[in-house]
C-alpha cells in the first residue's frame, strides 16, 4: 500500500524545504513543488531519499489552474493525499503602494492567495470523506505581516496573507464535516533567503526573545497541526514569531 502523500508547495527552499524533510521523517511520501529552480528542488528530494524517505519534485506554477490540475493528477498517481501545505509566497520589489507596479500587485495576489484557493479546491475532493476520501489536513502558510501591515515595503503582501487568514478560517468551517481540518501558521522573522540583512537587524532589535526563528521551528508547527495530536484543532492560526 502506498504511503500517504504530503504535498508541499514551494518546497525547494527555506520553510518549505524544512517542512518537506519533516514530513518525510514522519513517514509520508512527499511531493514538493517548485516554479523555476528545479535543481534546488531535486536536491531537497535527493536528500530525503538518501535519508530513506520518499520524495518527488514537481514543477508547477500554482497560480495557474491548468498547472494545478496537472499537479494533482501527479498526486493521484503517487498515492492518497493526506496533507497539503500551501507554502507559496512572494513579496515583489519593496516600495510604497503608490509606487508599486500593478503587475507586481497582481502577481503577488495570484501566487499567494489565488494559488492557495486553487490548490485547496483540488485537495478537498481528494480528502473529503463525503466524496470517498480518508479525510486530511490543510495548512496555509500565512505571515505575521498581517499584524504589522508592512508599510512602506509591501502592504500588498500583508494584504494577500490577510486573505489567507480569512480563507483558512472560512474553509475550516466549510469542510469540517468532510473530515478535513484547515489551519494556518504565521511565521514572524525566520532565517531564510527572504530575510535581508536590514530586516534581520530590525527583527533582532524588536524580538522579545532576542533572536529570529529557524525554518525547522516553523516546520514543527506545521507538523503538529497535521498530526493526530491536533485532531480537535481547526480554524486556528499559530504564530511562530517569538512573541511578535
Amino acid at each position: 500500500m502506498s504511503a500517504p502523500v504530503f504535498l508541499v508547495t514551494g518546497g525547494s527552499r527555506g520553510i518549505g524545504a524544512a517542512i518537506s524533510r519533516s514530513a518525510a521523517r514522519a513517514g509520508y511520501r512527499v511531493m514538493l513543488t517548485y516554479v523555476s529552480n528545479g535543481e534546488q528542488a531535486e536536491d531537497v528530494a535527493r536528500q530525503i531519499r538518501a535519508d530513506g524517505g520518499e520524495a518527488t519534485a514537481v514543477q508547477a506554477d500554482t497560480s495557474q489552474a491548468d498547472e494545478v490540475d496537472a499537479l494533482f493528477l501527479a498526486v493521484d498517481a503517487a498515492g492518497p493525499l493526506a496533507a497539503m501545505v500551501y507554502n507559496g509566497g512572494i513579496t515583489g520589489a519593496p516600495s510604497r503602494l503608490d509606487a508599486a507596479d500593478p503587475a507586481t500587485l497582481a502577481r503577488v495576489i495570484d501566487v499567494n492567495l489565488v494559488g492557495a484557493m486553487l490548490c485547496a479546491r483540488a485537495a478537498i475532493p481528494r480528502m473529503s470523506t463525503r466524496q470517498g476520501g480518508q479525510g486530511g489536513a490543510i495548512v496555509f502558510m500565512s505571515s505575521r505581516a498581517t499584524a504589522y501591515g508592512s508599510p512602506g515595503e509591501c502592504v500588498w503582501y500583508a494584504a494577500s496573507k490577510g486573505g489567507i487568514d480569512a480563507l483558512s478560517l472560512g474553509l475550516s468551517r466549510e469542510v469540517g464535516l468532510d473530515g478535513i481540518r484547515v489551519n494556518a501558521v504565521s511565521p514572524g522573522p525566520i532565517d531564510t533567503g527572504m530575510l535581508s540583512e536590514e530586516k534581520r537587524k530590525s527583527a533582532l532589535a524588536l524580538s522579545p526573545v532576542g533572536r529570529i526563528g529557524t525554518p525547522e521551528e516553523a516546520a514543527a508547527a506545521v507538523m503538529f497541526l497535521v498530526s493526530d495530536a491536533a485532531s480537535f484543532i481547526t480554524g486556528a492560526n499559530l504564530a511562530v514569531a517569538g512573541g511578535r
